[in-house]
């Protein structure tokens, strides 16, 4: 279940906001890119515009949570990707499309192997809880069950429990459900003899869906729990 690609800032005017998302849109998809760009009256640094466009290569679709900041002449990247080859492919890619006087830093990581025994163990699959509260249902209790079991194989690991809700309703309550059914999910695992040392919760709300909220299968998908490896 990929993340949609959220790109934001200020550009100075339409045409500026049109090719960069253009070649978002080629890169990941149409339908992958929420686009939050601004027209506002701002300087651009002399060839931002192609700087920008050419730092955007199919090489970023190797990050996970990554962040691709363009500030000023300043091109950062963080995130992280699986193994070293991709790491340097990646850096290289956004380096060398780049000219003086932009200059490019890299924080890139990689991927925790623990993270993906977690993620194998979810499968993409929602932690389900009675509607608009943060009771597990027992469909919900019966995936933490697993969950337990892999969070048992990564033992040492500082977990942090990510809930999310759909957009329907009022944001600031969202944001309180999700971090009650985040908190919910921690007891539970608890009970279930997870060190509570080891497990921090964080609720987002609504604030980074993963599928169109304009739909009712979108929606379900977008109420879910994360499980991140700090």
């Amino acid at each position: 279940m990929a993340a949609p690609i959220v790109i934001e800032g200020s550009v100075p005017d339409q045409a500026t906001k049109q090719q960069i998302l253009d070649k978002m849109k080629a890169t990941y998809g149409e339908d992958q890119v929420i686009d939050k760009i601004q027209i506002k009256s701002v300087v651009m640094p002399k060839g931002w515009v192609e700087s920008v466009t050419k730092s955007i290569s199919p090489d970023l679709k190797k990050v996970s949570q990554g962040k691709l900041s363009v500030q000023g002449t300043q091109v950062k990247l963080t995130g992280k990707v699986s193994n070293d080859t991709d790491k340097l492919s990646t850096e290289a890619a956004i380096k060398n499309s780049i000219q003086t006087p932009y200059r490019f830093t890299s924080n890139l990581s990689l991927n925790l192997a623990e993270q993906k025994i977690l993620d194998d163990a979810l499968k993409n699959r929602i932690i389900e809880f009675e509607s608009g509260s943060s009771i597990l249902t027992t469909t919900g209790q019966n995936i933490l069950n697993e969950m337990a079991i892999a969070l048992n194989k990564v033992k040492g690991k500082n977990i942090k429990i990510i809930g999310h809700t759909d957009s329907s309703g009022d944001p600031q309550k969202n944001i309180i459900l999700s971090q009650a059914r985040a908190e919910a999910v921690k007891q539970y695992l608890i009970f279930k003899q997870i060190s509570a040392d080891f497990l921090s919760t964080q609720g987002q709300g609504s604030q980074n869906p993963v599928a169109d909220n304009s739909t009712a299968d979108g929606r379900k998908k977008n109420r879910r729990i994360e499980f991140e490896v700090l």
